[in-house]
C-alpha cells in the first residue's frame, strides 16, 4: 500500500512547521473579514496557528495574526480560537 504524503504548514506564532491537522486556519475575505476556516477550503487569504492555547496568547500578545493577514483582526477572533480548541480537547 502507497504511503500518503502528509501536508505541513508552518504556526504563524510558533514558526514550526506540523501537520494541517494540527493547526487552525484563519481566513480573511476579500471584504476582509476574519473567521476561523475549521474546514480549511474557505476562500481567501490564510494563516496557520497551532492548536495550543499558548500558541494563541502569543499570536495575540505580538499581533501575529494582524501581521500576516493585513487587516486589524479583532479580539473576539482569539477568544473564539481559544473556545474552539477547548472545544476539541474534549
Amino acid at each position: 500500500m502507497k504511503n500518503r504524503k502528509i501536508p505541513l504548514r508552518k504556526c504563524v506564532a510558533s514558526q514550526e512547521m506540523k501537520p494541517k491537522r494540527e493547526l487552525i486556519r484563519i481566513v480573511r475575505s476579500k471584504e476582509g473579514d476574519v473567521s476561523i476556516d475549521p474546514t480549511g477550503k474557505m476562500p481567501g487569504r490564510g494563516a496557520y496557528i497551532s492548536k495550543d492555547k499558548q500558541c494563541i496568547l502569543d499570536a495575540k500578545k505580538k499581533n501575529v495574526l494582524e501581521h500576516h493577514l493585513g487587516v486589524k483582526v479583532d479580539e473576539s477572533i482569539y477568544n473564539e480560537l481559544l473556545q474552539f480548541i477547548e472545544k476539541e480537547q474534549r
